[in-house]
C-alpha cells in the first residue's frame, strides 16, 4: 500500500515549506524567549515514537529552568503535570502555549521523519512504560503535532478517553481524515488554552506498579530527570 509512504513524504515536504515560510516567526519567538527568559530557547525531550522508539521531540521552552524540581513544592504528584495558574510557566510561555506556537519546532521532527503533522501526541517514556497492550495501539502510527484527540477536547479530556480517540484514529486513518484534523486545528487556535483538567491515570498506574514490585515510585520513573509539564494531581496534560 503506497498511500501511507506517499503521505509521509508529503508531510515532510509540507514541513520543509512551512519552516521556510515561518522562519521569521521562528526567529522572532526564539529572540523573545532569549531576551525575556534567558538561555535555553528550545525544550528537548525524549518521547515515544512509532512502535515506542524514542526520539528527541522539540518545543520552544515555555517554563522556567528547574520546573521539575519545583513540582514537589507546588504539591504536584507528577512533574509531568500542570496546576491552575502554574507559576512555572513564563510570561511569554503562556502566550506560546495558548497559541500553540511552542509546538512549531516539531516541524523539524516532521522533516526528519520522526513525526507527522497529524497523529497521536507523543507521550513521555515513563508513562509509555505503563501502557496496557490496548493503550499501546496508539504507537502503531507516528506521533503528530496535532491529532484526533486534540481536536476533540485537547487537554479537557482524560487519558482513558484520549486512548479511545487515538485508537479510533489508528483504525480509521486516511489522508482525508488528516486534512480534516488540520482544518479543525487551525479553527481551534482561536479558542485559547483549555482549563486545567484533573487526570491521575498515569500517576495511579505508576504507583500500582511500584507497589507491585515493592519499589519506590520515584525509582520507577514517576519523577524523571526532566520534564516541562504534563498530568498530575489536580493537573492537566501539557502535551
Amino acid at each position: 500500500m503506497l498511500v501511507r509512504p506517499l503521505w509521509d513524504l508529503a508531510n515532510r515536504l509540507i514541513a520543509a515549506v512551512a519552516l521556510l515560510l515561518l522562519s521569521p516567526v521562528l526567529v522572532a519567538v526564539a529572540l523573545w524567549i532569549r531576551i525575556a527568559d534567558g538561555p535555553g530557547i528550545l525544550f528537548v525531550q525524549e518521547r515515544a515514537g512509532l512502535r515506542g522508539r524514542p526520539f528527541r521531540m522539540l518545543k520552544f521552552r515555555s517554563m522556567v529552568h528547574g520546573s521539575v524540581a519545583q513540582s514537589a513544592a507546588l504539591g504536584i504528584d507528577d512533574p509531568f503535570g500542570l496546576v491552575e495558574n502554574d507559576p512555572r510557566i513564563t510570561a511569554c510561555g503562556r502566550f506560546l502555549r495558548r497559541t500553540s506556537l511552542d509546538e512549531l519546532p516539531q516541524l523539524l521532527n516532521v522533516l526528519t521523519g520522526r513525526m507527522l503533522l497529524v497523529g497521536p501526541r507523543p507521550d513521555v517514556l515513563p508513562q509509555v512504560a505503563h501502557y496496557s497492550p490496548i493503550d499501546a495501539r496508539r504507537l502503531e502510527v507516528k506521533p503528530g503535532i496535532t491529532g484526533w484527540a486534540q481536536v476533540n477536547g485537547r487537554d479537557d479530556i482524560d487519558w482513558p478517553q484520549r486512548f479511545i480517540l487515538d485508537r479510533w484514529y489508528v483504525d480509521n486513518w486516511s489522508p482525508t481524515l488528516d486534512l480534516r484534523i488540520l482544518w479543525r486545528t487551525v479553527a481551534d487556535l482561536r479558542r485559547g488554552e483549555p482549563p486545567v483538567h484533573v487526570d491521575t491515570l498515569n500517576i495511579d498506574r505508576a504507583r500500582e506498579d511500584a507497589v507491585h514490585l515493592d519499589l519506590p515510585a520515584q525509582r520507577e520513573g514517576v519523577v524523571p530527570a526532566q520534564r516541562e509539564g504534563e498530568p498530575a494531581r489536580n493537573t492537566s496534560r501539557a502535551a
